[in-house]
């Protein structure tokens, strides 16, 4: 301190020295002079010190936490991202958050923007992943993925991850273990950050994590018994294994249940979803929440088998998105925990829709799969006065529904039961409407009504 403060001492204001330490001379004048050169070095040094503690800071704050708004799109979380390209310039991209899912997959766009080498087979295509991902100025290392995944599609359908989703590339598990991770669907954000940078709030409970790729299973139970359940947030819907599912079916014939995807089931349109079998669990624990009226689909013996092959642990089954979108979702990967803040009370009626089970196309367009049941009949007229199966559903209530996502989609055939919706069918180039109500599938088991839980 003394060395840094002489050279603001004024030279007429010598330093004497007495017995080895400094002190100051006798006339008062030198001695107010002395000091206040003291003062103003230490006030140098501290200044000095302080710029040094908020350089620290700045750097620090690349280790912090960062929340970025996000999209609920069919019950998916999306969120902007940024890559850098070849050039040194930054492209925005739409990112879901995939927690279910350790692979990374991203659009033949993205790969050709990055200048990556693309490889195709017969059933996709690969390359090399991007070095770096950026959300909200926090940047992800994807180092540790081995290839990043590619739809084998059209040099026409180039910027498309999936059909009807509405996103260039995934955030997989294998990156998301790394952080703490919070999605607010209440809030619509997502944030994440490194391990302790997240304060998590609400009930929370203890969690099995693949350390490999980061996938999580519950402890839950259904009726009493001990199960493993799959947390995932890319989900829309919630799965349970066909076996479990058919003994709950045969025990509790009044459990409401239904065929066919609708509404949040409609997944991606793949053609097994017109025959998909979906029913309401009366009750369900999943780690320190309990559930009432879970609407779930079967899931074939070979799906689950897939998955719990990843997963590397017995499960019977998916809790999906469509169960959590009351909640501000935790999770703190380092310690192998998941919190559940309740963020409002009410229930999304997300089966309040006109009963179509739709396909995206390549093309934007949507091509009816088939329409389910309501009450034994179908909920929409079929038949030549009415959609037949490769129908083009091209409007509804005359607002177009090309190249939109599959949420936004759902999100004109929902509303208020018995409400007609216009529907403008196209079939082989010609247009016409039906008028089709809207019809409040799955509904409650008759204990809800009466108030059991």
């Amino acid at each position: 301190m003394i060395g840094r403060s002489r050279s603001f001492l004024p030279r007429h204001a010598p330093l004497r020295f007495a017995q080895g330490r400094l002190r100051p001379p006798l006339h008062n004048h030198g001695y107010n002079l002395l000091m206040r050169g003291l003062i103003a070095g230490c006030l140098l040094l501290l200044l000095c010190e302080h710029s040094a503690s908020q350089g620290n800071n700045a750097a620090a704050n690349f280790k912090t936490a960062v929340t970025v708004p996000a999209n609920i799109d069919h019950n998916r979380v999306v969120i902007r991202g940024e890559l850098r390209l070849p050039d040194g310039s930054m492209q925005t991209i739409r990112v879901w958050v995939d927690n279910g899912n350790p692979d990374l997959e991203m659009s033949r766009r993205v790969a050709t923007l990055l200048g990556l080498q693309v490889k195709c087979g017969d059933q996709e295509c690969t390359s090399p992943p991007p070095s770096t991902l950026v959300i909200g100025g926090l940047s992800l290392p994807l180092s540790e993925v081995n290839e990043a995944k590619i739809p084998l599609l059209p040099v026409d359908q180039a910027s498309v991850l999936a059909l009807g989703l509405n996103a260039e590339m995934n955030l997989p598990s294998s990156v998301l273990r790394h952080y703490d991770v919070l999605v607010d669907f209440v809030d619509r954000k997502f944030s994440i950050g490194p391990p302790g940078s997240i304060r998590f709030r609400g009930p929370s409970g203890k969690v099995l994590i693949n350390a490999g790729n980061g996938l999580i299973q519950v402890p839950s139970q259904i009726e009493g018994k001990k199960y493993n359940l799959a947390l995932d947030v890319g989900s829309c819907i919630s799965f349970l294994s066909e076996q479990l599912f058919d003994k709950m079916a045969a025990t509790h014939a009044d459990w409401p249940r239904m065929t066919g995807a609708v509404g949040s089931a409609n997944m991606w349109g793949a053609p097994e979803e017109a025959k998909w079998n979906i029913m309401r669990l009366d009750r369900l624990q999943f780690g320190p929440l309990f559930f009432t009226n879970a609407a779930v689909v079967s899931l074939p013996k070979s799906t689950l088998d897939f998955f719990e092959k990843r997963v590397g642990t017995p499960t019977v089954g998916v809790v999906g998105s469509s169960l959590l979108r009351n909640y501000r979702l935790g999770i703190d990967y380092a310690h192998s925990m998941v919190y559940y803040e309740l963020g409002r009370p009410y229930n999304f009626p997300d089966f309040d829709v006109v009963g179509l089970i739709l396909r995206p196309e390549r093309d934007g367009q949507f091509t009816i799969l088939g329409v389910a049941d309501f009450e034994g009949k179908p909920s929409i007229p079929v038949g030549n006065g009415g959609v037949q199966p490769g129908d083009h559903l091209f409007a509804v209530n005359d607002l177009p529904v090309e190249g939109i996502s599959m949420g936004q989609v759902w999100s004109l055939l929902g509303g208020i039961p018995d409400k007609e919706k216009k529907l403008t069918i196209e079939r082989g180039g010609q247009q016409f409407h039906v008028l089709a109500k809207v019809q409040h599938f799955l509904g409650e088991a008759p204990e809800a009504k009466t108030g059991k839980k």
